[in-house]
């Protein structure tokens, strides 16, 4: 119980002792205790990767903003406040009979107020217009007018040519569709990378702390190595082996402390956190077992999947080209009409008075007659584009589906290992135990001792292992199909995206 005692003691004395040598550098260094649930938090709300993850969001939710807010009537404010002309014109001189040259002056101003608003069934625009013109003469004849338009309503039309609002109310709510599951996929991917660095300095802990308690292990077994060799109890041979153990147990506790700085160094930064903070991470505890049906996992996937999404864009745009280009081909007619009034008069409150009927009709056609075969060019081009794009697609809808798959049985597999892998931790530990004692006593020789200590190393590092294989399964299922099997509801409706963004 002595022996224990003094173990303990030195163990206790060490680990601190190689506290303190780390942080001697720093004299004010932040200690922060993380778990999991509380790494990923921080890495979704303030690493680099998830600024740069919303900003991509933003981008592409004040892209459709842009698109929704087209749907709706646009007023424009046409000015031109102030115009001068001076210039030499040609005119006709009555009394002579002949053509002059005449210098002239003139000013000008003009304003008007245009609404517009696209009707997309038939991709014409509608259009109400008013608008006030004066102008000022100078020279030999001086005179004022003003010309005004009241109103007018029209509409513009091309009749049988590309319609382009058509296809955007097809795209567009596709493309933003992809923008709000692009950004979960990424965040997803945040708490990949948290996981990955939250086992790593895991792992990085737990071996240096096996290192601190084997180098004070080492320590204790070698001064009872001396103590039996004095009475002849083991060979000079094992005693050197005892002080070999000791030497590299020494080393290793170095190695493992650079190691756990760096560890350290890697989830501060990506956390945000100031680089010399010092984390000390809590291992989760045994997951609870989940069933997760492959088939519920591949719905979601094809449902959710960014990649997919994107491939139903690049497919729906590219019907959109083999359209147009098949439109460009035939005749196009596009018609514009208007009914308003104006008015013309030297005083500005007669520009409005008793307006004048003002009709517009008119109807203009483009038929394409030789282009030595661009248009069916362009066309062959587009719809082999299409082609290529729903191959592509269809390739990429395989390979999700092979990895949804994979993955649904790697978490399936990884469940039972952590099992396995407490139970071999808790033998190892006991096993260790025992021998180390029967060591002690004298029972065992050096050999089986250091078998067992290795391998309940070796089982503490499975592990952890096991639980970061467990974790990285999870949240690469959760990524591929944006779906929280813990909750049973889809990543979607757990966000409040549009608040990002104000």
């Amino acid at each position: 119980m002595a022996i224990k005692n003094k173990q303990i003691l030195k163990t206790t004395i060490l680990f601190a002792l190689a506290l303190t040598s780390m942080t001697t550098t720093v004299s004010a260094q932040r200690r922060v205790r993380l778990n999991l649930e509380r790494t990923i938090e921080i890495a979704n709300d303030s690493s680099l990767q998830a600024f740069r993850n919303q900003n991509l969001y933003h981008s592409g939710y004040w892209e459709f903003i842009s698109y929704r807010a087209g749907r709706l009537p646009s007023l424009t404010l046409n000015l031109t406040p102030a115009s001068y002309n001076r210039y030499i014109t040609q005119r006709y001189n009555y009394d002579e009979n002949i053509d002059v040259y005449r210098a002239q002056q003139m000013y000008s101003a003009s304003g008007g107020l245009n609404i517009t608003q696209n009707f997309d069934p038939l991709g014409g625009t509608f259009y109400l217009e008013t608008s006030l013109n004066y102008m000022r003469n100078f020279g030999d004849i001086r005179s004022t007018q003003y010309s005004s338009i009241p109103v007018r309503l029209g509409y513009r039309q091309s009749l049988i040519g590309f319609n382009e609002f058509k296809w955007e109310r097809r795209i567009e709510p596709v493309k933003y569709e992809k923008v709000k599951k692009q950004f979960l996929y990424n965040m997803e991917e945040v708490n990949e990378n948290a996981v990955n660095y939250f086992f790593q300095l895991a792992l990085a802990q737990a071996e240096y702390r096996l290192a601190v308690d084997n180098l004070a292990s080492c320590d204790t077994l070698y001064t009872i190595g001396e103590r039996r060799f004095k009475i002849a109890a083991i060979s000079q041979s094992d005693l050197l082996t005892l002080k070999l153990d000791k030497v590299n147990a020494s080393n290793s506790v170095k190695n493992t402390r650079m190691a756990l700085k760096r560890a350290m160094f890697t989830l501060a930064t990506y956390l945000g956190m100031e680089k010399d903070t010092e984390i000390e991470v809590e291992l989760p505890g045994i997951p609870r077992a989940k069933d997760i049906p492959a088939e519920t996992a591949l719905n979601y996937a094809k449902l959710n999947n960014p990649t997919l999404l994107s491939h139903k864009q690049s497919i729906l745009e590219a019907q959109r080209d083999v359209n147009r280009t098949k439109v460009e081909q035939r005749i196009n007619a596009t018609v514009n009409a208007s009914i308003g009034y104006n008015q013309v008069a030297e005083k500005l409150g007669l520009a409005y008075s008793h307006p004048l009927r003002q009709d517009l009709v008119s109807l203009t056609v483009s038929i394409p007659i030789i282009d030595w075969g661009v248009r069916k060019g362009k066309l062959n081009m587009a719809k082999n584009n299409l082609n290529v794009l729903e191959i592509t697609a269809r390739q990429e809808e395989i390979s999700i589906e092979e990895d949804v798959l994979m993955t649904v049985s790697d978490f399936n597999i990884q469940q039972g290992l952590v099992a396995t892998a407490v139970e071999a931790l808790e033998l190892a530990e006991t096993a260790y135990s025992q021998t180390k004692q029967r060591f002690i006593i004298g029972k065992i020789d050096l050999n089986t001792l250091t078998l067992s200590l290795n391998r309940q190393q070796d089982a503490n590092k499975n592990y952890i292992s096991a639980l970061q294989n467990y974790w990285l399964s999870y949240y690469k299922l959760r990524k591929l199909t944006l779906f929280d099997f813990d909750s049973n509801i889809e990543l979607s409706s757990k966000f409040d995206i549009e608040n990002r963004v104000r």
